[in-house]
C-alpha cells in the first residue's frame, strides 16, 4: 500500500516541483519509491496466480522513474507528480498489452489494453477484431467488465481505416487507434492493505480483453 505521507509528497510536490526543494525531501522520495517498489512485487504476485506471461518480473522491471523527459516540452518541471508501473510480459518496455497502475493523490487508477501501437501491430489488432469480432464483443460486454471498467477508450480515426468499409458490423472499434479501459481508486483504497487484492482483481476482469490481442501478437 502507499502510505499517506507518500501522499502527502506527492501534493507538496505539484506546487515545488523544483531540484531544490525535492533534494530536501528526498527521504520522503525514497520512502514512496519503496512503497511502489512492495506494491508493484505484491500485484505481480497476485495477477501471476492466472496471467503466467508475468511470472517472474520484478519491480525494477516494471517501475517507472519520476524523473520527467522535459526535451520536447514546453513545461520544463523537473518531476512527476505520480509513481507508476506497466506490468506485461518484457517489463515496462514491451510491446504486449499489460496492466498499468497510476498512483496519484486524487487520481490514481489501474488501466490496461493496447495503447498507440506501431503499424504492424495496429494492422494485426484491427484484422484480429475485424475476423474476431463476436469474441471481441463478447469479451467488453461481459456485464462484470462493462460495470468495472465501462466503455472502450482510446484515441480514434474520424473515417472507416485504409481497406474497411464504414458499413462493417465492427467499424466503431475498428477506427481505434488505441484500445484502453480504466478504473480509478480513491485515496483510501491506494492506502488500504488489501489494495494489492483490489487491482488484482480489476485485473482478471482485464485478463481476457488484454489476451485478445496478445494471442493475436504471439502469433504474428
Amino acid at each position: 500500500m502507499i502510505s499517506a505521507n507518500s501522499f502527502k509528497f506527492l501534493k507538496a510536490l505539484k506546487t515545488n516541483n523544483n531540484k531544490p526543494w525535492f533534494d530536501e525531501h528526498r527521504s520522503e522520495y525514497e520512502t514512496l519509491k519503496k512503497e511502489m517498489s512492495n506494491l508493484c512485487q505484491q500485484v505481480i504476485d497476485e495477477i501471476s496466480k492466472f496471467d503466467k506471461s508475468i511470472i517472474g518480473l520484478e519491480p525494477k522491471d516494471c517501475t517507472f522513474r519520476i524523473n520527467r523527459d522535459v526535451r520536447f516540452s514546453k513545461d520544463k518541471s523537473p518531476y512527476k507528480t505520480n509513481v507508476g508501473a506497466y506490468m506485461a510480459k518484457g517489463g515496462k518496455k514491451s510491446d504486449y498489452c499489460g496492466y498499468y497502475l497510476h498512483i496519484e493523490s486524487g487520481k490514481s487508477m489501474m488501466a490496461g489494453g493496447l495503447w498507440m501501437p506501431d503499424a504492424p501491430k495496429l494492422k494485426t489488432a484491427r484484422q484480429e477484431i475485424d475476423y474476431n469480432f463476436a469474441d471481441f464483443k463478447k469479451i467488453i460486454d461481459d456485464k462484470k467488465f462493462t460495470n468495472y471498467f465501462g466503455k472502450i477508450g482510446g484515441e480514434k480515426l474520424v473515417n472507416a481505416p485504409k481497406g474497411y468499409d464504414e458499413n462493417n458490423v465492427a467499424i466503431d472499434f475498428l477506427k481505434h487507434k488505441s484500445w484502453v479501459v480504466t478504473h480509478s481508486f480513491s485515496d483510501k483504497e491506494v492506502m488500504d492493505k488489501n489494495f494489492p487484492k483490489i487491482i488484482a482483481q480489476g485485473g482478471k476482469l482485464m485478463f481476457p480483453f488484454l489476451q485478445f490481442f496478445n494471442q493475436a501478437f504471439t502469433a504474428e
